[in-house]
C-alpha cells in the first residue's frame, strides 16, 4: 500500500462546499445507548423537543449504538419535512451481527451487534447505503470519515492514514458528486490527524470533538487557523469535555472519557469560580464559545433526554457578561488571541 507522502493530494481549495447550519446541533450519541439505556420514547421526545425548540442539525454515526442512533433519528424525524433540517453521519466502520463477539468495550448498551473499522472504497459505500436506510433518507448533508489518527489506531496509523488518503476521501468525494452526500470531511478527536489530512486532501467540513473548548484551546490552534483559512466548516463536539463542564455547581468527574486527573479538576475549578464569581452558568459559556471562533459552524452538544435538550436551548440564550470573558482570559483559561463572543 503507497505511503502518504508517496502520492500526495493538491491544496484543498477554499471553501469547496459549506452547509448552513443551527448554531447548536444535536449529539446522537447518547441515543444510541452510550454509557446506559435509553428507552426508545425517551430518545424520541428528546429529538422531536430538539426540532421543535430550533435545533436544526442532527449528528449521528453508525457506530452510536451499532445502528441504533441512526435508526432512532430517522424513526422520529419521520414525516418532517426534509429541508427543514440538516444531516450528518460517518463511515469508516461497518455495523454488522455480532456471532459471539462483544462491543461492550464501546461503551453501548447494545447487544447483538458489533462496528468493524473499514475504510476502504467498498467499505465506504456499503457504509453510507446502510445509513441512509436507517435514517429514512436519500441523501446526508455532511459525511464524515470517523475516527482516523494514532491515537484510536497505534501502531496502524500510517497503513489507515494511506488507506484514507488513497480510497475512503476519494470515494466520499465520488458519492458528494453523484448527490448522495452535500459535504465531506472527517470525524476525529484529536488535533494531530487533522494537521496530516487537511494539507492533503479537500475536506469541507471538520468535526472535532472535546478539543477546542472553554477548557483548553491551545493545542487546537494551529488546526483551527488552517480550517479558517481553508474556508473548512468547523463542528465543535463534546463542548462539555467529556462532562467536566456538564455540571451548573463544581466540575465533573471525567475528561476525555476517563476519569479526570488533579491538575484536570484544579484548572476546571479556577473555571467554575471565574464563571460563578462573575455570575456566569459554566454550561452556557461552554456551549456559546466556540461560536465566536469564525471557522466554527455550529456546536453539537450529545443529548439523552428532553431535560437534557431543554438544558441546552437555556444555556444557547443566557447571557454570559463580559466580565466572564474578561476572567477567564486573566486566568490563562482562554487562550492569549482566542475568540470569545
Amino acid at each position: 500500500m503507497p505511503s502518504p507522502s508517496a502520492s500526495p493530494h493538491p491544496a484543498p481549495p477554499p471553501a469547496r462546499k459549506r452547509v448552513a447550519l443551527s448554531p447548536l446541533a444535536f449529539g446522537g450519541a447518547p441515543v444510541g445507548n452510550l454509557y446506559t439505556e435509553v428507552s426508545e420514547a425517551e430518545a424520541f421526545a428528546a429529538i422531536r423537543r430538539a426540532w421543535d425548540g430550533g435545533i436544526r442539525h442532527v449528528d449521528t454515526a453508525p457506530y452510536y449504538g451499532f445502528g441504533l442512533s441512526e435508526q432512532r433519528i430517522g424513526e422520529a424525524l419521520a414525516g418532517v419535512p426534509r429541508a427543514s433540517y440538516t444531516l450528518s453521519t460517518k463511515v469508516g466502520r461497518l455495523v454488522e451481527d455480532a456471532d459471539g463477539r462483544s462491543g461492550a468495550g464501546d461503551g453501548f448498551a447494545v447487544d447483538g451487534r458489533v462496528a468493524r473499522f473499514d475504510y476502504s472504497r467498498a467499505g465506504v459505500r456499503r457504509s453510507l447505503e446502510a445509513s441512509l436506510r436507517r435514517l429514512r433518507t436519500d441523501r446526508i448533508d455532511i459525511l464524515f470519515l470517523h475516527d482516523i489518527g494514532a491515537l484510536t489506531h497505534g501502531d496502524r496509523h500510517a497503513a489507515v492514514l494511506a488507506q484514507a488518503l488513497d480510497e475512503a476521501l476519494p470515494e466520499m468525494t465520488r458519492l458528494r458528486d453523484e448527490g448522495l452526500v452535500g459535504a465531506i470531511g472527517i470525524g476525529v478527536n484529536e488535533e494531530a490527524i487533522c494537521l496530516e489530512v487537511m494539507p492533503r486532501f479537500p475536506l469541507d467540513a471538520l468535526m472535532l470533538a472535546g478539543r477546542y473548548t472553554l477548557f483548553e484551546q491551545a493545542e487546537s490552534e494551529h488546526v483551527m487557523a488552517l480550517a479558517a483559512s481553508q474556508g473548512v466548516s468547523v463542528l465543535v463536539a463534546g463542548p462539555y469535555n467529556s462532562g467536566l463542564l456538564g455540571d451548573p455547581d463544581r466540575p465533573g468527574n471525567t475528561y476525555n472519557y476517563a476519569p479526570a486527573t488533579p491538575a484536570v479538576r484544579e484548572r476546571a475549578g479556577r473555571l467554575y469560580d471565574a464563571c460563578h464569581r462573575t455570575g456566569a452558568d459554566v454550561g452556557a459559556a461552554a456551549l456559546q464559545f466556540p461560536l465566536a471562533h469564525p471557522a466554527v459552524a455550529s456546536v453539537v452538544c450529545g443529548l439523552r433526554s428532553v431535560a437534557e435538550v431543554e438544558t441546552a436551548l437555556a444555556r444557547q440564550k443566557a447571557p454570559v457578561p463580559a466580565s466572564t470573558w474578561a476572567a477567564l482570559r486573566a486566568e490563562g483559561i482562554i487562550a492569549t488571541g482566542v475568540p470569545t463572543p
